[in-house]
């Protein structure tokens, strides 16, 4: 009789657990203001992309005219797009978050690895926290998402490997994506000297979303960028690029409705940065080089100090970072330049670094003005003819800001954000989804999420603040 109550007691209290986590998830999903949310970055986006009528944007208009867009995001330092889109997903800046660069600084120097593993970011990721809620996500090409906690991924891990052009996708997703989307691709099919990629990329979503569902889909969007980097900021290469990276929103936009799934989906657009053109590439570890104090680069003991380039900006390592001899001597040295080569560059002091959320372990950085790339070679000319678009400067012109558009279930209408910054997207998704996520920089705008008490209220725009401890923020 004992044995007999003491079982049907622990059917009981399994009963009410299994009652109380049900409500929990039930609570979680009533506060839910989107079910679904479909994040898209187009690789280097510009505000006036959107806000200028003359470029080839159907997609993007619509839904900028039926929700939220911002006259101009501000980006991290440098404006590159790994440490971006880390951003975008995390609500932190690099110092926080980890990815730095695209590529990895060693004890060897500069290297050409990038960052691919989504184990090397140091914070909480929407991805995390939407598989910890119970819900689901997608992720195709978005940076640093190799091994992510993501239940359909196609990393950024594109190889030329005739066995297998991605290695790191889910198992068994591949293939059924080209069987279902996109047929038999190749690495050409999805080469950023290829439009096809886009096509490609937003046929796999598209599919996704209307086999699967995810709660979270990351989407990037890869080819304007290459076509402003090979170009510059207007030519017909970049409204080709555009009207492709437009025309693949359109795909994801169909497939929601073809889901059944538009009235309760969020869409957001933004980008990473923003492009200028260049005339000139300034190579700082050549002045290294000439005072010995890189002898021997790429390998451990042949420098002392370099500058990891990082676009248009460049960053100094210590190879011994209490080395107070050789910064002070590296800071004379750029203070003895001509005048007419210091014109050319800023010099940004760790004060500031930490300000922005650069990497902590670099002593100062050289942030050159626009119109003026970086290089990372220790030989040959200190300056040299350049020529099409790049980014990676200081984020504290126009030119160099990207994009931002929202709009679906959730999402305020007719609302301009005058100046936002990546790391306050983050909270408008968690706050969508109803995550239990925090930003660690960034912070939820007022205006952008829709809300029952502001109808008929039309709120002045409003600005990001990357020190935003002290800014509204809606609860």
């Amino acid at each position: 009789m004992k044995k007999t109550l003491s079982f049907f007691r622990v059917l009981l209290l399994l009963l009410l657990t299994g009652l109380q986590v049900t409500a929990q998830q039930n609570t979680s999903t009533d506060k839910r203001l989107a079910k679904y949310v479909v994040l898209i970055s187009i690789d280097g986006l510009r505000p006036d992309f959107y806000l200028d009528p003359s470029w080839p944007v159907p997609n993007l208009q619509s839904l900028k005219n039926n929700g939220v867009y911002a006259n101009g995001v501000r980006g991290v330092f440098p404006t590159v797009t790994y440490p971006s889109h880390t951003t975008i997903i995390t609500g932190a800046m690099p110092a926080k978050h980890g990815i730095y660069y695209n590529t990895i600084f060693s004890d060897s120097g500069s290297t050409n690895v990038w960052y691919r593993e989504e184990q090397m970011i140091t914070t909480e990721t929407l991805w995390d926290a939407v598989r910890k809620s119970g819900m689901t996500s997608a992720c195709l090409s978005w940076p640093v998402s190799v091994g992510a906690p993501v239940d359909y991924n196609v990393p950024e891990a594109w190889i030329n490997n005739a066995a297998s052009i991605n290695p790191h996708v889910t198992p068994g997703l591949f293939e059924e994506i080209q069987q279902n989307a996109t047929g038999k691709l190749t690495y050409a099919d999805m080469n950023l000297n290829n439009l096809a990629i886009d096509e490609n990329l937003s046929r796999m979503a598209a599919y996704l979303i209307k086999r699967y569902k995810p709660n979270f889909t990351t989407v990037h969007i890869v080819c304007v960028d290459h076509a402003e980097h090979e170009t510059g900021r207007n030519s017909e290469a970049v409204a080709k690029a555009l009207a492709s990276a437009d025309h693949a929103v359109g795909n994801i936009l169909q497939a929601i409705e073809a889901a059944g799934i538009k009235d309760s989906t969020a869409v957001i657009v933004t980008g990473d940065h923003g492009f200028a053109d260049i005339h000139t590439s300034f190579s700082p570890n050549v002045l290294l080089a000439q005072y010995g104090i890189i002898t021997k680069p790429g390998t451990k003991d042949g420098w002392k100090a370099m500058f990891h380039s990082s676009g248009a900006s460049a960053f100094l390592h210590l190879k011994n970072s209490t080395d107070a001899k050789t910064l002070n001597k590296i800071r004379a040295i750029l203070d003895s330049l001509p005048q007419n080569i210091k014109k050319l560059f800023r010099v940004v002091n760790r004060e500031e670094l930490d300000k922005i959320g650069a990497d902590p372990r670099v002593a100062l950085a050289i942030a050159p003005i626009e119109g003026v790339a970086i290089s990372g070679s220790s030989n040959g000319e200190l300056l040299r003819p350049a020529r099409g678009g790049t980014h990676g400067f200081f984020p504290d012109f126009a030119h160099i800001q990207t994009g931002f558009i929202a709009s679906g279930a959730g999402i305020n209408n007719n609302i301009v954000i005058n100046q936002m910054g990546l790391e306050d997207i983050a909270p408008v998704i968690s706050k969508l989804l109803a995550l239990s996520f925090q930003a660690p920089d960034g912070v939820l705008l007022p205006g952008i999420i829709k809300s029952p008490s502001m109808r008929g209220f039309r709120p002045p725009a409003v600005n990001g603040n990357i020190n935003a401890s002290q800014a509204p923020q809606e609860k």
